[in-house]
């Protein structure tokens, strides 16, 4: 069966592919303002017509003649401009609409490929722009300039020193043209900069606001978002004062430039060089000519805004190598193993690596517990079993590779290797919605009887029945109205959902109580035995009870992989004795191994410190 993947050798930019398939749209949006601007000398000519030929003549048909033409060819011009305007809005909804899967793409890749910058929804600004751009008037004015020497050319034809007057006003805004893009670029950068940092310290207050709350912290946060405010208000100020400025500018001298032609033609006529109707017609055609670069300066805000975002845009899909999607043979769903070889993995935007050189191997039906003190690279690891982080390269070495049946995951298509895959982060989060859709992964296809076993499985069914709404119960962003023991079996539930071979959770008992525990360890048991693959991240050494291996990390490195007793043992002899008091000595249990944090008996671990050796 053919799907969908990524072709690694056919780099796209989604950005500019979309202009490229407007181009039939920008070519008849050029063609009705070539047309708009001829029929724009209607007015001029009208004008010279009536005080050349029909006030000499005093010919009322000659000027009944004229006027009919005239609104016919003003009515030409309106209609023609109402269809360039509307065209212009779906060249800016269908870029966005092309766009959008991408930029939506790039937005929940960008924090696994680079450090968090801002609130992280600058992309969906930039193309909020760059549509609001294209379907205003600012785009119309870049069209009509080419016009501008055109009408340039008739005030010549009118009389020379007109066309001069004319040259040198447009010169004059032309110039303004460019000193309003220097001086309006740096001011609209930083504006971007400090409103995404403002949002982004909005953000962060909301989802703190508990802790803002307990210490007392409402003040201070005030303070720091004053500050933010007050230079986003600055930078906005400056921005605007720099674009405003230019276009009263512009306006004056528009005002005085159409003023000194009637004075100019005034002279001429005195000179018996020009008509009366040559005054007028000229006033109307430099105003036409002059029009489109006052526009274009009324709107070089909006330019820059969208310019900047395109160019962000495309650094942005280049950053991430988006790929053009092509037609690829489906992997069968993996059963049998997970081969990881000499994995080493760095945090997004970062150059360490946090674990180096990690391998191991596991069969269908394996359990492996995770152990090591805080900051050895448990979490990392996670990560990357589940293809949230990628290996890195490592100088002139891959920094190895992590296999499902014998294919590396990037082998698998995103949704696909999904559906193999239940993972429980260490850092609960569940979506605005019902519990049912949480657990069920959004999948529209998902049906009662697989939401059901997923509950069972995780031992969480009981609890949900137990709300008012049952299944249907909504939750709010991040799972809120739920208790954090509530969440986090929930989340095993969805970690569940659809039988995945390999199943990561990232020390899943964290906010569990003994009854969560044992509902936990069945869970396991229930992945094990129908042949899939369970990690578990622990820190409490209760959940490595239905696990039959163990690996041990310490900064970034394994120091020992293999049967649970083994490895325990191992741990032990590089562990500092602790020795019970005389008063409570430690029980003997047959095949039990004491460690300084518990003991271990069989496949159960009874202690009260975690297998960190942390108390």
């Amino acid at each position: 069966m053919a799907q969908l993947s990524i072709d690694n050798s056919r780099a796209i930019n989604p950005i500019v592919q979309a202009l490229r398939r407007s181009r039939a749209l920008f070519f008849s949006v050029g063609l009705f303002s070539g047309a708009i601007n001829l029929l724009a000398l209607t007015g001029s000519f009208y004008m010279l017509q009536v005080y050349d030929r029909v006030l000499p003549s005093h010919s009322v048909p000659t000027l009944v003649g004229l006027t009919v033409l005239m609104a016919a060819l003003f009515v030409a011009n309106g209609l023609l401009d109402f269809f360039r305007v509307r065209v212009m809005s779906r060249v800016g909804v269908r870029i966005d609409n092309e766009m959008r899967e991408k930029v939506f793409q790039a937005l929940h890749l960008l924090p696994l490929k680079a450090r968090a910058v801002g609130d992280g929804l600058q992309p969906i600004r930039d193309l909020d722009q760059i549509r609001s751009f294209f379907s205003g008037m600012g785009p119309t004015a870049f069209f009509d300039l080419p016009w501008v020497p055109v009408y340039l050319g008739v005030v010549f034809l009118l009389h020379p020193l007109l066309g001069l007057f004319a040259l040198a006003g447009a010169m004059v805004l032309i110039f303004l043209t460019f000193l309003t893009e220097r001086r309006t670029t740096a001011p609209m950068q930083s504006a971007s900069r400090s409103g995404s940092q403002r949002l982004a310290f909005g953000e962060e207050t909301r989802r703190n606001a508990e802790l803002i709350r307990a210490f007392g912290l409402e003040k201070r946060m005030q303070d720091r978002w004053e500050v933010l405010n007050s230079r986003h208000l600055t930078d906005q100020l400056v921005a605007s004062d720099a674009a405003g400025g230019m276009g009263t500018v512009s306006k004056v001298l528009r005002l005085f430039l159409q003023s000194g032609i009637l004075g100019l033609g005034a002279y001429l006529v005195i000179e018996g060089q020009v008509s009366a109707g040559t005054i007028i017609a000229a006033s109307i055609i430099m105003s036409r000519a002059l029009a489109p670069i006052e526009t274009t300066i009324a709107h070089w805000r909006g330019f820059v805004a969208a310019r900047q975002g395109y160019r962000r845009l495309i650094d942005l899909f280049g950053s991430l190598g988006l790929k053009d999607p092509v037609a690829t043979v489906a992997l069968p769903k993996p059963k049998s193993s997970l081969a990881v070889q000499g994995v080493s993995v760095a945090p997004p935007g970062d150059q360490r690596p946090v674990i180096q050189g990690v391998s191991f191997t596991l069969d269908a039906g394996d359990g492996l517990g995770v152990i090591g003190p805080s900051g050895s690279g448990k979490s990392t690891l996670a990560r990357a079993l589940v293809g949230i982080w990628q290996p890195m390269l490592m100088q002139v070495r891959t920094g190895g590779s992590i296999r499902l049946d014998g294919a590396t995951l990037d082998q698998w298509e995103t949704d696909d290797l999904g559906r193999h895959i239940g993972y429980l982060p260490q850092d609960v989060a569940l979506f605005a919605g019902t519990i049912a859709e949480n657990i069920a992964r959004f999948d529209p296809n998902a049906t009662s009887d697989a939401i059901l076993a997923a509950a069972q499985s995780a031992g969480v069914h009981d609890l949900i029945v137990q709300f008012p709404d049952g299944y249907q119960t909504t939750v709010g962003e991040g799972g809120a109205g739920l208790s954090a023991g509530q969440r986090q079996r929930i989340a095993l539930a969805r970690a569940l959902y659809g039988d995945p071979f390999l199943v990561v959770l990232d020390e899943p008992n964290s906010n569990l109580d003994s009854a969560g525990e044992v509902a936990l360890t069945e869970a396991i048991q229930s992945v094990r035995a129908r042949g899939g693959i369970a990690i578990v991240i622990a820190h409490r050494s209760a959940a490595l009870a239905a696990v039959d291996k163990v690996l041990s990390m310490a900064k970034g490195q394994v120091q020992a992989f293999g049967p649970k007793s083994e490895v325990l043992r191992q741990v032990l002899q590089a562990a500092p004795m602790v020795h019970p008091a005389p008063s409570s000595p430690a029980p003997s249990v047959p095949e039990t191994v004491r460690m300084p944090w518990g003991t271990v008996t069989g496949l159960k671990v009874v202690a009260d410190r975690d297998v960190g050796g942390n108390p």
